[in-house]
């Protein structure tokens, strides 16, 4: 599958023109200089021919952390396969940006100038200012105003390779001269896209700023593929790549690193309703907390995330070559800290170093199948019975309470109904008696347990049952 990036300085439109294209907002824009840091890529259709295309970040080497910003996008460029050239129309054109086009025509690969922000036709004689680039492929448009993007696509139309080749589909000889081939192609695809959702897991790896979630990212997925800097709140976008694992794939994500409430401003807004999204869709959270310095409420507050979108949970300790703390107090501060947490185990690690990372790929296997488990009714049943038996039930005002029978509904976490006489007379201690009763009896670590009473012959929309 062919590959676009999209090279220039900050703030020329390069995520708007990526947005445009993928037909949804993904990447984050503003007005602020700098918003995309990290790589981001999508697949698009572009004349109905499959490509991917790569929002890069704005090169710009002012400070350490847009020097790896500049890095990284001039990385995509090299693996790219087109590279379109973008620049501010309103802007005249700059030595900086005519060096870059120089040097990305130095890679043989067909390459564009567009030149962004022409809104009307009053404005197209701005872009006569970069005839100097020397570009044989010209676009004046406009993002904003959706002018002459047509063009541009059109264009890159013309270097994509045919759906067929893309498939790499062998079709026999057939005496019937009527062969449908889109429903063959519909099929591979439908069949693809089934087997690639069966087998995904969706990692959200999430923590304060300046914690290493970056730098985890790096180290699971064995590349250089998120921008590492000492500037805290480098990861504004958040940023997913996959690595296959076993019999299954393993799709993280990392996040914006998230602050106090107070000191969320700008398009960290953004970051962190992306974040709230991302969680949405995920299966496991990676929690990453900084084990050479204290906890922090800020910690706890992440971890709510967690906890609130129902998610198997690993927690990372990370920096723990600089541990400031023997691990048993540290454990013990943990646990106290994060007793919503209990079930979730832990891991020691340093990011930097790649030390003990490896071991979080067989943990996220372990728990997502805990996760992922149903129990039968039976199994269900005979643990509660056992456990009402060893404690009985308190009483209701000095009715009896019982439990009729048990059944797991969904997965994902495991959701289980209990059918009661009384189901509000369900005290939340004796309710967590029972989780705990299930965790001895099945492997659940990592994952929560979702318990829900209702009435027998009761019909609760809520649950979906």
């Amino acid at each position: 599958m062919k590959t676009i990036a999209f090279i220039g300085l900050p703030n020329v439109g390069k995520s708007s023109l990526f947005n445009r294209i993928a037909k949804k907002r993904i990447a984050i824009t503003s007005d602020f200089s700098g918003t995309t840091r990290d790589v981001r890529d999508h697949e698009v259709l572009i004349g109905e021919k499959p490509c991917t295309i790569l929002d890069t970040g704005g090169l710009d080497s002012s400070n350490e952390l847009f020097e790896n910003v500049r890095e990284k996008s001039m990385e995509a460029a090299v693996r790219a396969d087109i590279i379109i050239m973008m620049v501010d129309g309103k802007m005249l054109p700059s030595e900086e940006e005519r060096k870059i086009f120089y040097s990305l025509q130095g890679y043989k690969k067909p390459i564009a100038l567009v030149i962004n922000k022409i809104d009307n036709d009053k404005e197209i004689e701005r872009a006569w200012e970069f005839d100097e680039f020397g570009a044989q492929n010209v676009f004046p448009i406009s993002v904003s105003h959706n002018r002459g993007v047509t063009a541009l696509l059109n264009w890159i139309d013309g270097f994509l390779p045919e759906l067929e080749e893309n498939l790499e589909l062998e079709i026999e000889e057939d005496d019937d001269e009527n062969i449908d081939l889109e429903s063959i192609l519909a099929h591979d695809i439908d069949e693809k896209i089934e087997e690639e959702e069966s087998n995904q897991i969706n990692i959200g790896i999430i923590g304060r700023t300046n914690v290493g979630k970056s730098s985890l990212l790096n180290a699971l997925v064995g590349e250089e593929r998120a921008v590492v800097s000492s500037v805290a709140g480098t990861t504004i976008d958040p940023v997913d790549e996959y690595i296959d694992y076993e019999d299954k794939r393993l799709n993280f994500v990392d996040t914006a690193g998230l602050r106090r409430r107070g000191k969320i401003e700008g398009i960290e807004k953004f970051a962190l309703m992306r974040t709230n999204e991302m969680l949405e869709g995920a299966d496991i959270a990676l929690l990453v907390l900084d084990g050479s310095e204290p906890f922090r409420e800020l910690d706890e507050r992440i971890a709510n995330l967690a906890d609130k979108n129902n998610l198997a949970t690993i927690i990372v300790l990370n920096k723990w070559d600089k541990k400031c703390e023997s691990y048993e107090k540290t454990l013990d501060e943990l646990r106290y800290r994060f007793k919503f947490l209990a079930y979730a185990p832990v891991i020691t690690v340093s990011a930097l170093n790649k030390k003990r990372v490896y071991k979080i790929k067989d943990l996220i296997l372990e728990v997502y199948k805990n996760y992922s488990q149903r129990i039968s009714t039976s199994k269900l049943n005979e643990v509660f019975k056992e456990a009402t038996i060893r404690h009985h039930m308190p009483a209701d005002q000095t009715k009896e309470v019982k439990i009729y029978f048990a059944t797991q509904y969904d997965v994902k976490p495991p959701r289980i109904v209990l059918v009661m006489n009384r189901p509000k007379a369900l005290h939340f201690s004796y309710k967590r008696y029972l989780m705990n009763k299930l965790r001895e009896k099945f492997e659940l670590e990592g994952s929560p347990i979702l318990l829900y009473a209702r009435k027998k012959g009761e019909r609760d929309e809520s649950l979906d049952i």
